[in-house]
């Protein structure tokens, strides 16, 4: 072979190195540093490169448009909404509002789930013509509802669904069911101070009757009765003294045990730690006691636990950790010093909450399917706000 020859060759297989080792550089460079690094030796610095900016400028933009988050998402088999929440970098309970679901609501492969806020309201199922009243609306019960969302979706109340349909207090509903639904007078429920299975009003003692009797007899409770006619524990009753069945204004009341005062005035300990207003600490009473009966439970609805019967599988922390009672009333509060960070939404969390109705307000953390009972709580708990230390 000629001396020609091999030098000839010799330039075929050093110039694609050359190239290679240009574009390497390109690639494994940030972009800051592809601005400073040059290949040096084998290519005259005043070479043009084109291929070389064009590469990177390419890559950049083709990794960018992977980190857009899809606003819908159609749900696989094993899926849980905490998990399709953390896979998007989103918070559990926003997946949960968007979708109109409760924390205990099911949700099944194939359906479509919102991952960003909608700017309306979720589009409700074909309704009458708008000459057909609203109490003559009705309801398709599909897999994943809940009474709180077909409530929401219909602008009415659980209350009033349950009412309407003789639902019972389970409230429980199946799929293919239908529901009526609407805001018409008709379907309002009863008032909650007719909490007893009875349409009685009163009771006259006779002699043998006791509180326990009374209370049994028309479904109350011996607090209740107590809290209606303004008796206290050692208060005696008499033949002939007609007491009042229902509490006032439909509100519920309760003589804590030692556990129980133990939990609410820890509750309320912490809640002036964190400098939470008296309003939102009443709160925070009347939603353990309607969650737990203010009782750091270890069991629950499916995986329900603790004080407020936050869920694991919802981001609300590990077993161990909900049922640490300190930490559940922290997290129940929520603010910056929630020891579960952003994974969750606490009181101190909702956007003017302090204005929000008092069982609207805990609803808001909770979304629970039967947000109303909250409220039945209000009374009770700025009683034991003032009482308990």
């Amino acid at each position: 072979m000629s001396t020609r020859t091999r030098r000839a060759r010799a330039v075929q297989l050093t110039m694609p190195a050359a190239v290679l080792g240009t574009l390497a550089a390109a690639f494994t460079a940030s972009p800051a540093e592809a601005q400073e690094q040059r290949p040096t030796g084998l290519v005259p610095a005043s070479t043009p490169r084109p291929a070389v900016a064009p590469l990177h400028v390419a890559s950049a933009a083709t990794v960018r448009p992977t980190a857009a988050r899809p606003t819908s998402y159609t749900v696989k088999p094993g899926d849980t909404v905490s998990s399709i929440a953390s896979r998007h970098g989103l918070r559990t309970v926003d997946v949960l509002s968007w979708n109109g679901l409760g924390w205990r609501s099911v949700i099944y492969p194939g359906q479509k789930l919102r991952l960003a806020a909608s700017a309306t309201t979720p589009t409700p199922a074909p309704k009458p013509a708008s000459s057909t009243s609203p109490a003559a609306q009705t309801h398709t019960v599909v897999r994943g509802d809940t009474v709180y969302a077909i409530a929401r979706k219909y602008k009415t109340t659980v209350a009033a669904i349950v009412a309407a349909n003789r639902l019972g207090a389970a409230a429980v509903i199946h799929p293919g069911q239908k529901l009526k639904v609407g805001a018409a007078p008709a379907m309002q429920p009863v008032p909650a101070s007719t909490s007893s299975p009875t349409k009685a009003k009163s009771h006259t003692v006779v002699a043998g009757d006791t509180l326990f009797a009374i209370a049994k007899k028309y479904g109350t409770t011996v607090a209740n009765l107590l809290a209606a006619n303004g008796l206290g524990n050692g208060s005696i009753i008499y033949p002939g003294q007609t007491l009042k069945l229902a509490a006032p204004n439909g509100q519920r009341f309760a003589a804590l045990d030692s556990t129980q005062r133990a939990h609410a005035a820890h509750i309320i300990r912490v809640g002036r730690e964190l400098g939470v207003p008296d309003r939102g600490i009443a709160i925070a009473l009347a939603t353990a006691m309607v969650e737990s009966s203010m009782r750091n439970l270890n069991h629950g609805d499916r995986d329900s636990l603790g004080l407020f019967q936050q869920r694991p599988s919802q981001g609300w922390g590990t077993r161990a950790q909900i049922t640490d009672a300190d930490r559940s009333i922290r997290v129940f509060y929520g603010g910056p010093k929630d020891p579960n960070g952003a994974n969750t939404r606490g009181l101190l969390d909702i956007p003017g909450w302090q204005k929000k109705r008092f069982t609207d307000a805990a609803q808001a953390v909770q979304i629970s399917a039967f947000p109303e009972r909250y409220g039945q709580w209000e009374q009770q708990a700025h009683q034991w706000l003032a009482t308990l230390r």
